[in-house]
């Protein structure tokens, strides 16, 4: 326990055979259980968990590979029924610190937030240690993931290493956040539907025990981008249409609209001018005011989502 409150570990695990039994026995003792769940390993990850002594330890199998998002929500989903307080995840490939987790569980624990991140990407070492593509490739997704959730003051979205009251995960509709990876990215607009309280912990970035990663960014950042078009557009409808209602729909939809319309008619009027027509010059001007005031109403949106959310600290 920690702070009078029960704490869970969701060990999410595929083909961790060799790293497994570290990451179990590097979890502190103020831990009360640890979910070790199996996304349909083929190798002896399963057998490597259940050797371990612990008692904490419960093992958890897939009958077929789901994805690490999957995984997790199976653990979340046991950490309910045991109503275990918080619910902490750590991969099963020990990247992630286990002395970092108090500092994750506590302000949970203490009801100050309702999900706190880890977050890499502050400390000095993170440019060292993690490397480049996977560093840039963070970022462009944490930038897009703080227009998409609504918590602008969040970094590193790819950090799996997190912890959540039970009252905020009894609270999301668990079967509709994305199976796969990007989990996490999604699970942070998922929390802004229910206006969970976010918190980023400074954490220690580990790589080079051994893990192995089959993660291509070429191939991840477009496929989670799209992810987080969409779950863009369900978290406005969610959280401004049909929960509440505020005016910064209309300032995107009109940001959106203006901008198209201007790129549309730009490139119209670009290749009648490539092409060796004249181009007018009121043309050019209802283009220029188009794309400005495109962009005027898409940052004004912004803004308006910012302050809506600045109490989500």
């Amino acid at each position: 326990m920690l702070e009078g409150k029960r704490v869970a570990v969701v060990v999410p695990a595929h083909d961790e055979e060799e790293l497994i039994g570290t990451t179990i026995a590097g979890v502190p003792e103020f831990v009360d259980r640890i979910y070790v769940v199996d996304d349909a390993s083929g190798d002896a990850t399963v057998e490597r968990a259940q050797s371990v002594a612990d008692p904490r330890v419960e093992v958890i199998r897939h009958a077929r590979n789901e994805g690490v998002g999957a995984a997790i929500v199976t653990g979340y989903k046991r950490a309910i029924d045991e109503k275990m307080d918080v619910a902490a995840v750590m991969a099963g490939d020990n990247q992630m610190d286990p002395y970092d987790l108090e500092n994750l569980v506590q302000p949970v624990a203490r009801g100050e937030v309702d999900y706190a991140k880890a977050n890499r990407l502050v400390t000095g070492e993170a440019w060292k240690l993690i490397p480049r593509t996977r560093y840039l490739g963070n970022a462009a997704l944490s930038l897009l993931t703080k227009i998409a959730s609504g918590y602008w003051h969040v970094a590193d979205s790819q950090s799996g290493y997190t912890a959540i009251a039970l009252r905020t995960l009894q609270a999301l509709d668990l079967d509709r956040v994305y199976r796969r990876y990007g989990f996490p990215n999604d699970m942070l607009v998922h929390l802004n539907v229910v206006n969970a309280r976010v918190r980023d912990v400074p954490s220690r970035p580990v790589y080079g025990v051994g893990e192995r990663s089959g993660i291509r960014y070429r191939h991840v950042v477009p496929k989670i981008s799209w992810l987080l078009v969409k779950g863009f557009f369900w978290r406005m409808r969610e959280k401004y249409v049909i929960r509440d209602f505020h005016p910064l729909v209309f300032f995107y939809a009109l940001g959106f609209f203006a901008t198209l319309a201007g790129l549309v008619l730009g490139g119209i009027e670009l290749g009648y001018r490539i092409a060796g027509y004249q181009v007018s010059v009121g043309t050019v001007v209802l283009v220029a005011l188009l794309l400005i005031s495109g962009s005027q109403f898409t940052l004004f949106a912004m803004w308006f989502d910012m302050e809506s959310n600045k109490d989500l600290r």
